[in-house]
């Protein structure tokens, strides 16, 4: 993809295919001196702490009373197994007790890898405090002949997080000094993170710039004279959070309810007569409900906060002290999963009235984990994976209010399952507007670990859900690929009511990536793919049209809404393949979309002939382009 920016700092190079991953992104370059970067070095301290037995092995729970350099062997130990273990089973959180860790002089340098969640055990973010960095770079894959890393990308970089602590920053050496870098892409989300110095989304020193592309940001504050360094991400959501400005847009970078953020500039044209930057900016959240967290309280007891339901929200909730309008609950009345346990287990507990956390760690769901208490939390420490073994959903939600779904990703096992997670009963009557049910960074994979197979992944029947990041993901790489091998229809139907979703990316489904059935349902940025893999038209034909459109509100709708939508189409299978549309809505002066896009990537096969319904040209090269990715925007539809 090549990625067109329109800040000064930037400036636009050649592209390139990264084959080995199979995701493709643009190469952008810095109009700034990029010195030599090098990671700096660890130190040699002590053995790490002792891991929390009640939470796993996988837990590192760290104390303002060890050195940093104990601090460091440990963090440093867990990056290295992890920074290249896209499809690996290791899983973990660590954990940092209230109180300041590192020092400006002698800081203290987390990098991030695969299945890791850095957490701070505060009420608020200010109770955890970190003077250096918390990192995520650019994944270096070849080194060339001289020795040095080369292909880098952060294009694959899914699946990490940080949360809940503050982020002064220090330390780095060369390029990297001073800066903290989140050069992450889908499902790699910071939350309640207050950083104080320079932050950018893109990393320039590794290899870089290189691909990029996020990504999502809430209830975070950045302070500081430098403006958010967007860089190479080729569509970013930030939501609740407040910012010194922002540097720049690739395709579509989204706002709502953030201050400081830039004006709407989406598909216009700037003074110097170039394209604006791609800005779509909502001054508030209309429906929001904040992830609920692990924190200590003055006992030393570890407790868990659910956040309460709020409408048309700005900036963070946390800019008065601890928030109020939520609910306290103990984790002693949670159950605690690990690895190896029976759902049958599970079930009782939750039809106990209990809630359910799961360490960090791989789980077999041979039979449905049922979630039918109203206010039950199902909360997932380091990315907790549950595979779906032997066509069963691994998780239904009945028809209750309250319920939070958060921190786990959701694989389909080898035998189809024809939901992975569903909400609500069809036809059913659940849901409620004062107690929303919320899912907050819930993930679902069809193959890349190995083959996994289901016919949608996620279906929500109930009324008034909050959808706050979701990434569905039939995987275009890694293990069990392949047209008739990860074998799914659609990422998420919604057929119900004033459903409300922000940050929703459904990648490379085989029908209608998102079909939107429901009344007044609202949606703020939508991010996908088309499937890279059709093996011809024949074989990806909706009827008479050319192939599935990725975002389909049905027919039967009178009111949607959307904001910044983008879908892109690119063929690895050889063939040429179409899609009629990238959006497919009803003609009804209730359904508006604003700020949507098509685009062809790298200059590939591929074409989406119209970017809604019958409006929109075709994603075609112009002539006199001979590489790069072609990009049709549209402010408004309709019209």
């Amino acid at each position: 993809m090549q990625r067109n920016l329109h800040t000064s700092a930037f400036a636009t190079v050649t592209p390139r295919v990264h084959v080995p991953g199979q995701r493709l992104g643009a190469l952008l370059g810095l109009s700034l001196l990029l010195g030599a970067c090098t990671q700096p070095a660890s130190e040699s301290p002590p053995p790490p702490p002792p891991e929390n037995r009640e939470l796993g092995d996988n837990v590192k729970v760290f104390d303002p009373s060890m050195t940093t350099a104990e601090i460091q062997t440990a963090v440093t130990a867990v990056y290295d197994q992890q920074v290249n273990a896209e499809f690996g089973k290791g899983r973990y959180a660590l954990f940092f007790k209230p109180g300041t860790y590192g020092t400006p002089e002698k800081p203290l340098l987390i990098d991030v890898g695969y299945y890791t969640e850095v957490i701070g055990l505060g009420r608020t973010p200010g109770d955890v405090v970190i003077n250096g960095h918390i990192n995520v770079y650019n994944r270096c894959l070849e080194t060339d002949a001289d020795g040095k890393p080369s292909n880098c990308i952060a294009l694959d970089n899914f699946w990490r997080s940080a949360s809940n602590l503050t982020v002064k920053v220090a330390g780095g050496e060369g390029c990297q000094a001073a800066t903290n870098f989140w050069a992450a892409s889908q499902a790699a989300p910071m939350r309640r993170v207050d950083v104080s110095g320079k932050f950018s989304l893109m990393d320039y020193c590794s290899a870089g710039p290189q691909f990029a592309s996020g990504g999502y940001i809430a209830d975070s504050r950045v302070t500081g004279t430098d403006a958010v360094i967007n860089g190479s991400q080729q569509q970013y959501m930030i939501r609740n959070s407040e910012i010194p400005g922002w540097s720049n847009g690739v395709w579509n970078q989204v706002f709502a309810g953030v201050k400081g953020a830039p004006a709407t500039s989406f598909a216009t044209t700037g003074a110097d007569g170039k394209p604006a930057n791609p800005y779509t900016n909502l001054p508030t959240t209309p429906v929001s409900r904040e992830k609920p967290y692990l924190y200590l309280d003055a006992g030393g007891e570890y407790q868990v906060f659910v956040p309460g339901v709020k409408t048309n929200s700005s900036g963070v909730s946390w800019a008065n002290g601890p928030e109020s309008g939520g609910k306290t609950m103990p984790l002693s009345g949670f159950f605690i999963a690990h690895p190896g346990d029976k759902v049958t287990a599970i079930n009782a507990a939750l039809s106990a009235g209990r809630s359910v956390l799961f360490t960090p760690g791989m789980y077999d769901i041979t039979e449905t984990i049922q979630v039918n208490k109203p206010g039950a939390v199902v909360l997932g420490l380091g990315l907790a994976t549950l595979t779906a073994q032997g066509g069963v959903a691994a998780m239904t939600v009945g028809d209750v209010s309250g319920v939070s779904i958060a921190g786990l990703t959701i694989d389909a096992g080898p035998t189809n399952s024809p939901v992975l997670l569903q909400i609500g009963t069809q036809g059913g009557a659940g849901g409620s507007a004062s107690d929303p049910v919320a899912l907050h960074d819930v993930f679902f994979r069809i193959g890349g670990p190995g083959v996994g197979k289901a016919t949608t992944s996620l279906i929500v029947n109930s009324n008034n859900i909050i959808l706050d990041h979701i990434w569905a993901w039939r995987a275009d790489h890694g293990q069990g690929v392949g047209w008739t091998v990860n074998t799914a229809d659609h990422g998420v139907i919604v057929n119900g009511d004033d459903v409300t979703a922000t940050g929703l990316f459904v990648e490379h489904y085989q029908k209608e990536q998102l079909l939107w059935n429901g009344e007044r349902g609202q949606v703020i940025l939508f991010q996908n793919e088309m499937p890279y893999d059709p093996p011809s038209q024949a074989a990806w034909m909706n009827g008479a049209l050319l192939g599935y459109p990725a975002y389909k509100v049905a027919d039967s709708v009178s009111t949607h809404q959307a904001w910044g939508l983008g879908s892109y189409i690119f063929i690895n299978s050889g063939a040429n393949i179409h899609a009629t549309h990238g959006f497919e809505v009803p003609e009804k002066s209730g359904v508006k979309l604003t700020s949507l896009l098509t685009v062809q990537l790298n200059y590939g096969l591929g074409v989406i002939d119209h970017v809604v319904n019958q409006t929109g040209p075709a994603t075609i090269p112009p002539v006199e382009q001979k590489e790069g990715s072609t990009v049709v925007s549209l402010k408004q539809y309709p019209q």
